[in-house]
């Protein structure tokens, strides 16, 4: 079983670690100078944590089924070690450019590659990525509030949940976010503010989780990006309808020689969701998430909804509860990555045998519990939360968890982001 108090610790040593990395390079360090320079901003966070279940008594692997990021069982994970350099758009302006470079050290790398980018620097667990990297342009054109265009690498509209644990309630994550969406993209995409209640989604890229060049993209088709946007009740009330479409099977399987995949850059995958936050109160928020996602190559579908409940006690104490039912109907989608590069070797199309999928279908529950404990500190590590919870998982129609024995899944996790300010 995870030793909480070992978690407890790490996180102790953390947080002093980052407290001398803010006392080094405190908010005003920031470059000299008037204008530009001043709405720069460069920040960092810390997140670590674990969970203990019942997933890994008889899996040799001790793995936590259906979850990625979370996935080791009783371990303490760096997970995510992050520096970012922005700018923000001044949207008041008819032009502006703003900027987004984000650099990730941490065990969910593995994970949110861009392939070909990073993917084989290191086959330890804690690796390198690069989340995003890209251009803003603010004009005028088209709405009333003007077009930004996105030029370079970023996430994906897509879904209730972010890659930025800052941006989540939960420390672990969700069917949807792990299986039903993308995680990233490279390409252009734009935001057309057509007025204050509409706002119109539009773009092309490489594909999910992809780049250029022969290792950088599994095929050689491009995607669509899109959807709209509705800000209603005074911002209270707001819906995100969003599509990803495009092939993105790999073209060959690397074997020796390599084995190509007829239909690969023909066949669609349609990645669809439908995120809709309504803020009740200055106490309560509730949020849905429902998707649909549908690979042709495999003839398979995915689709399921979460519901969030999110509980403000007082400003450092927060309750929430998500409820999640997801269908996998052909065990196409969700799967395990033992192995550190087995999530790249599978976008990629390298046979890797470690793998674990069950190729049948079966529709997944889970409930997960959690606090949200913001504790009072010095200002340059604001946003400091602690975050327990206490999950179940369970498959209808197959065994998937603890090796291949089990029905049902329990798991106790915790984490701490530790945020803190270079110069902002």
């Amino acid at each position: 079983m995870l030793n909480m108090r070992k978690l407890l610790e790490a996180a102790g040593v953390i947080a002093l670690a980052t407290a001398g990395l803010g006392s080094a390079a405190r908010a005003d360090d920031a470059p000299g100078g008037d204008g530009w320079w001043d709405t720069v901003k460069f920040s960092g966070y810390v997140e670590a944590g674990g969970t203990a279940g019942s997933g890994g008594d008889n899996d040799p692997n001790n793995l936590n089924w259906g979850h990625l990021f979370t996935d080791k069982n009783d371990r303490v994970l760096l997970n995510q070690l992050s520096l970012t350099l922005e700018r923000a758009i001044d949207s008041k302006k008819s032009y502006d450019v703003g900027f987004k470079f984000q650099g990730m050290y941490g065990t969910d790398a593995r994970y949110t590659h861009f392939l070909g980018e990073l993917d084989r620097a290191t086959h330890n667990r804690e690796q390198f990525d690069v989340v995003e990297a890209w251009l803003l342009f603010h004009t005028p054109w088209l709405g009333e509030g003007g077009t930004d265009i996105k030029i370079g690498q970023y996430v994906t509209l897509e879904g209730a949940e972010v890659i930025d644990p800052r941006g989540n309630f939960f420390y672990s994550h969700s069917y949807i976010f792990n299986f039903g969406i993308p995680f990233k993209h490279t390409g252009v995409l734009a935001a057309t503010h057509v007025n204050s209640m509409l706002d119109l989604y539009y773009g092309v890229d490489t594909g999910v989780n992809t780049t250029f060049g022969e290792r950088g993209d599994n095929n050689d088709a491009v995607a669509f990006h899109g959807g709209f946007g509705l800000n209603l009740m005074n911002g209270d009330l707001t819906i995100l309808a969003t599509t990803h479409i495009g092939p993105e099977n790999p073209d060959e399987i690397e074997t020796v020689p390599a084995v190509p995949v007829p239909g690969a850059n023909d066949k669609l995958r349609y990645l669809n969701d439908v995120t809709v936050v309504w803020k009740v109160n200055k106490q309560l928020t509730a949020t849905a998430d429902f998707n649909y996602i549908r690979d042709e190559l495999a003839k398979a579908d995915g689709f399921g909804a979460a519901g969030y409940l999110a509980y403000s006690l007082n400003d450092n104490v927060s309750f929430g509860l998500r409820g999640e039912i997801w269908r996998d109907d052909k065990g196409f989608f969700v799967g395990a990555f033992p192995g550190n590069l087995d999530f790249v070797n599978a976008e990629i199309g390298r046979p890797n045998t470690s793998i674990s999928l069950f190729p049948s279908g079966t529709t997944y529950y889970a409930i997960t519990a959690g606090l949200n404990w913001k504790p009072n500190v010095d200002k340059e590590f604001a946003g400091l939360v602690v975050r327990p919870e206490v999950r179940w998982d369970h498959s209808s129609d197959t065994k998937p968890f603890d090796g291949g024995t089990d029905h049902d899944q329990f798991t106790f996790g915790a984490d701490v982001i530790v945020p803190f300010k270079i110069w902002h």
